[in-house]
């Protein structure tokens, strides 16, 4: 699954990144606010995509354990949820950095 998104995106960039080149006027390369922009944009897509990929792993290690010893559902369900938000605040992290960068435009 992981190499099918990964050369759908490379796909995609080899198809949008040409247009970027002839999108020129004439300047010399980005502007500080398009670098700026693009930063922002990243930094929160891959923080998405990351938080996203370690909260679905990790759901699906706790409720594997809680499935194969559901005596064990007490002790693997509260850490969970800790881990949970522990990693949804670096998603919201990335996000509030992405906000103090587009405040600089």
């Amino acid at each position: 699954m992981l190499k099918k998104a990964f050369s759908g995106f490379a796909g995609l960039a080899i198809t949008l990144l040409p247009a970027l080149a002839f999108a020129n006027d004439g300047q010399s390369g980005m502007s500080d606010k398009g670098m700026l922009g693009l930063a922002a944009a990243l930094s929160i897509a891959i923080a998405a995509f990351g938080g996203a990929l370690g909260q679905g792993r990790a759901a699906a290690a706790a409720l594997e354990g809680i499935a194969r010893n559901p005596g064990a559902s007490d002790k693997i369900f509260v850490p969970m949820l800790l881990g949970l938000a522990l990693v949804e605040s670096l998603v919201i992290y990335a996000l509030l950095i992405s906000f103090q960068l587009l405040g600089k435009m």
